[in-house]
């Protein structure tokens, strides 16, 4: 179960909105995943039930809403360093092929405009994909 993914070790069911039910492929590794949950740390706890594990998912505590609200952010803001990154990575490209005459004047601007363009537009998407999790995690 090392660096596996729960859904590559079993199927996931939700029987419910308040729990889950994860049936591995093989049961050999139903203790190992069920102590992996419980390591993760994420407040749920699973129980082995035969061959299924089961885990109730409690109501989200204020306190909990914040601590995701607080990985939201975070996550966001390593969607826009990537996007960043892609962007200066692509305009590097570009001024490498503009200074060996592979690419026009022209052709660079329009180039980098575009570049630009697409990056506003990943950040306003960015930006409009937080707002509606942020609100979604806060409603009680």
């Amino acid at each position: 179960t090392a660096k596996m993914k729960v859904i590559e070790l079993g199927t996931i069911s939700v029987p419910d909105a308040q729990s889950l039910t994860i049936t591995p492929y093989d049961q050999s590794i139903i203790g190992d995943i069920r102590r992996d949950i419980e390591a993760a740390n994420v407040g749920l706890t699973p129980v082995i039930d035969n061959n299924v594990i089961r885990i109730a998912v409690p109501a989200l505590t204020a306190e909990r809403r914040m601590e995701y609200v607080k990985m939201l952010h975070v996550k966001l803001e390593d969607g826009r360093v990537k996007v960043r990154q892609t962007r200066h990575e692509l305009m590097t490209e570009v001024k490498r092929q503009f200074e060996d005459g592979s690419l026009p004047e022209d052709d660079r601007r329009h180039t980098e405009d575009e570049l630009q363009k697409i990056t506003d537009s990943m950040m306003e998407e960015i930006e409009k994909i937080g707002k509606a999790k942020e609100a979604e995690l806060l409603v009680v």
